[in-house]
């Protein structure tokens, strides 16, 4: 009985507004962390077909022979799909409490004049959400395109991940939709690092306040342009 007790407040306290916040900041910037080498190992296309080539077949080998063959990429794999699960349950979560607490009217959100469309709505909020959506949509077509061997393969197949890199973003759609992606992915990243900073409580003074408004932003600009790079650069001809 005592038991029961214990797990009825438990179990609250996981579905709580806090601590869903928490959950959606903690697996954001797991998936931050996660960009961050990402885009490291992009940018080895500036050292050659073969710098690249090696580095994701060292990732498909590392730790042989005590991991199997894939074996971190599997690890890595989880993690993030974990993370990408309580993310998008956790937005979706808060997202309906807070159209139930705000209230609608005919449908729509709690009105205002701030808005030419008389519903309140912010500049942050909307980016979030539709980013969001964005970004899944095109996560989906990227691991097709470039981790996924050949399954979708724009400008020709190759066993080689560097010329399916180089295949791919000599193609105009390919790098107009790469390029909406990442605009999309720095907004995000912009409003949710800011967004994760406060829900975890370290934005806790005005110079603080300042300060990680600065880094967000940096670090939203540096992955944004980090991942741009090699596809602009393929795509003027910079890389062949």
């Amino acid at each position: 009985m005592t038991d029961q007790l214990t797990k009825k407040p438990r179990a609250r306290a996981m579905r709580s507004t806090v601590a869903l916040k928490a959950a959606m900041a903690i697996s954001g910037l797991i998936m931050v962390l996660y960009l961050i080498l990402h885009m490291y190992g992009n940018l080895r296309a500036f050292w050659g077909k073969s710098a690249f080539d090696d580095y994701a077949s060292h990732l498909r080998t590392f730790g042989e022979p005590t991991l199997p063959y894939r074996g971190l990429l599997y690890i890595v794999e989880v993690v993030l799909a974990v993370a990408v699960l309580v993310h998008i349950y956790s937005a979706i979560v808060l997202t309906r409490r807070d159209h139930a607490a705000l209230g609608k009217v005919d449908g729509k959100r709690y009105q205002t004049t701030q808005n030419k469309r008389g519903v309140q709505r912010s500049y942050a909020s909307f980016t979030l959400r539709w980013g969001g959506v964005v970004i899944v949509l095109f996560v989906i077509y990227h691991l097709l395109h470039l981790s996924a061997d050949n399954v979708i393969h724009p400008g020709g197949a190759s066993d080689s991940p560097y010329v399916r890199l180089v295949n791919g973003f000599q193609i105009w759609w390919v790098m107009l939709s790469y390029l909406i992606a990442m605009i999309a992915i720095g907004f995000h990243l912009r409003h949710g690092l800011w967004s994760a900073f406060a829900t975890l409580g370290i934005n806790n003074s005005v110079k603080r306040r300042r300060r990680l408004n600065q880094a967000a932003i940096v670090v939203s600009l540096v992955i944004t342009i980090g991942f741009l790079l090699p596809p602009l650069s393929i795509f003027f001809g910079w890389i062949s």
